[in-house]
């Protein structure tokens, strides 16, 4: 049995609610069905492996709960992991509680689908109802090959001239700490950032201790926090639309909801993170590697082909 962050038992309990019930006890077993086993199984493994050597296990605060977004009517919680088609859940999870005031998750504008107040996150609550929420609910995620999702982040937000603000805030400061002899115009506009020196920035000692990362390159673990919260389906980038399928089916809604399918020219491929990785040194890259390991890890991504690890 394990203990949630607010101090109640939960057990990967089954719900006697609809999708918890498919889920685990499905009218005919199917190899989805194991093969998401699989993947808790990982989770738990890894979670379990790594308690050894973590420092004492912090609690969870409702502050921890921001991704989470809540769907009451189908009674699912979704942990959003930017860079990891994210604004097409959040449209989804729009449509599921819309109440029928959205029917085609495409028709909502991306912009809209991140305004906070669109969805309920789980922090929202009061800790007796999160804690009915965390035991009842079927919480999922999804998650992505760590370095290729660092590259989708660096790309989009440091290499599109209009994130200005993201510029300003990081840009700026990864200039100023990493580039020798940066020019004025450089340090004033932090949008030329180079990937290298967005490396740097992550490894760096001192970014760590003074603030979270951005969630846009936070870890899954950090996000989500899979070794505090029994995640009863994880979803992965690769096999996106099967997972997203099969997740709006057990929630009952799959007749007359389906992902949207529509693939992005401009997407983050393998080949594309393995050209961005071929500048960083092996003693970098070991040391980005430590940082996002337990995603590797715990999600079973392997060792991509192309680090030169130390």
């Amino acid at each position: 049995m394990r203990r949630n962050p607010f101090g109640m038992d939960i057990c990967c309990q089954k719900g006697s609610r609809s999708p918890l019930q498919e889920l685990y006890n499905p009218t005919q077993l199917s190899n989805t069905a194991i093969l998401h086993q699989i993947r808790r199984d990982q989770v738990t493994d890894t979670c379990r492996a790594n308690s050894v050597s973590s420092r004492k296990r912090r609690v969870l605060t409702p502050n921890d709960l921001k991704h989470l977004v809540v769907d009451e009517d189908h009674e699912m919680i979704y942990c959003y992991v930017p860079k990891v088609a994210c604004t097409n859940w959040k449209r989804v999870m729009m449509v599921l509680t819309g109440r029928g005031k959205y029917s085609n998750p495409m028709e909502i504008p991306a912009n809209e689908a991140h305004v906070s107040s669109n969805l309920k996150t789980l922090n929202q609550y009061s800790i007796p109802e999160i804690n009915h929420r965390l035991k009842n609910y079927m919480k999922f995620l999804f998650v992505r090959e760590p370095f290729e999702r660092l590259v989708s982040a660096y790309r989009n937000k440091f290499t599109q001239k209009y994130n200005t603000s993201f510029h300003k805030r990081y840009g700026t400061k990864i200039v100023r700490r990493q580039r020798k002899n940066a020019t004025q115009e450089a340090l004033r506009k932090g949008d030329d950032v180079k990937f290298e020196e967005f490396v740097a920035y992550l490894i760096d000692p001192h970014t760590q201790r003074e603030e979270p990362f951005n969630e846009h390159w936070q870890t899954v673990y950090s996000l989500c926090h899979p070794c505090h919260i029994h995640y009863d389906l994880i979803g992965k980038y690769e096999t996106l639309e099967e997972d997203s399928n099969y997740i709006l089916q057990l929630a009952g809604v799959g007749n007359y909801l389906k992902f949207p399918t529509y693939a992005k020219s401009t997407r983050t491929t393998d080949e594309m993170t393995t050209e961005f990785f071929q500048n960083i040194s092996s003693l970098h890259q070991t040391q980005l590697y430590e940082v996002y390991k337990l995603d590797f890890l715990m999600f079973n991504y392997s060792v991509p082909n192309y680090l030169k690890l130390e």
